[in-house]
């Protein structure tokens, strides 16, 4: 006998979404407006007309932009930055890079093997969103970084959206050179 009743009450439950799916929705980008509530007799039944009117109220989200159906992180709002080189005696980077604060971006990092290089910065990473970083076709999607350390020759490409504004450095472990660093500033 309970499982009869139980096997109702989940049927019940099972039958008020669908039906609440069948009732009219407003259109998309519109909000849904009712006539104002005749004042009612008691209290109670005021309070209870005044949560279905909030209900049925829906809101347009659009931001300042419209990126579409993938939102900002579709391909076609992703800008592709200048690659980072972890190579023995060369450079990190070609120059100093500039983002914007939303911008979502994808960048190489390339080592050639030479020796074992890391890049650090903590800052940086915590100023960042990283949607994933990709190794030999291999997606990460992690929480946080704090270094990236290749030892030997391979490439890891980073997707991110910058978020805080300022200016941030990622640079060999140990190394004091300007040119064994790269810095971005944020917008």
């Amino acid at each position: 006998m309970t499982r009869l009743l139980t096997v109702l009450m989940i049927m019940a439950g099972l039958t008020v979404p669908a039906a609440a799916q069948d009732a009219a929705t407003p259109a998309e980008g519109t909000a849904a407006t009712e006539a104002a509530p005749e004042p009612a007799a008691a209290e109670e039944e005021e309070g209870e007309e005044e949560e279905e009117g909030a209900a049925a109220t829906t809101y347009d989200a659009k931001g300042k932009f419209d990126y579409g159906f993938s939102g900002i992180m579709a391909r076609d709002n992703r800008t592709d930055l200048a690659p980072l080189t972890l190579a023995s005696g060369k450079p990190v980077a070609g120059g100093e890079y500039t983002l914007k604060s939303g911008g979502f971006y994808r960048i190489a990092i390339n080592a050639d093997g030479s020796q074992e290089l890391a890049l650090s910065g903590g800052d940086f990473f915590r100023a960042i969103w990283i949607n994933e970083i990709v190794i030999n076709d291999i997606e990460i999607r992690p929480m946080g970084v704090h270094s990236i350390e290749f030892d030997n020759a391979g490439t890891a490409v980073i997707s991110f959206i910058a978020v805080t504004p300022g200016r941030y450095t990622l640079s060999v472990p140990g190394s004091s050179g300007e040119s064994q660093q790269a810095v971005f500033t944020i917008q």
